[in-house]
């Protein structure tokens, strides 16, 4: 009986340990985020402002975004928070999606526009070819888990 016991905890102890490797991983690996004035200054630009917010259905503790979204015809930024995580992308849809469900409903369709590397601000470069003009949201996604983190309609 005593060895299940110990087996049993060591084996919950090295799900934790696994568990929090993959949380902290992307924190510790994160660049810096970009300089809160040129975030500023490139928002000051934007033809489209929204905000990402807490409390949409897809929401948790691990998986949201808050603060100021700005898109210029060139570039989307984001002057807030997202929750840490690995290989996170940012896509524009034709209509707003507030959980995983509904974005994969219409994943075939977004535009990805690219990755995000930073959870404290962000500026995403859009590809020449994307008019922003063509959708109404942004949209966080993680591609590593199928996780939505965020999402805000623009227009």
């Amino acid at each position: 009986m005593r060895w299940l016991f110990f087996t049993g905890s060591h084996l919950f102890m090295l799900a934790a340990g696994f568990a929090l490797g993959i949380y902290l991983l992307p924190i510790l690996t994160a660049p810096p985020g970009p300089d809160k004035a040129m975030l500023a200054q490139t928002a000051g630009a934007a033809i489209f402002k929204t905000e990402f917010n807490r409390g949409l259905k897809g929401n948790d503790f691990l998986h949201w975004g808050e603060g100021p979204v700005s898109l210029t015809p060139r570039k989307i930024v984001h002057e807030g928070k997202l929750a840490p995580g690995p290989d996170y992308r940012v896509y524009l849809l034709k209509e707003f999606a507030e959980d995983e469900a509904q974005f994969l409903k219409q994943k075939d369709t977004a535009q990805l526009v690219g990755p995000v590397k930073t959870f404290d601000g962000f500026l995403v470069d859009i590809p020449p070819e994307i008019d922003i003009n063509q959708y109404t949201t942004v949209l966080v996604w993680c591609e590593a888990f199928g996780e939505f983190i965020t999402a805000a309609k623009y227009k």
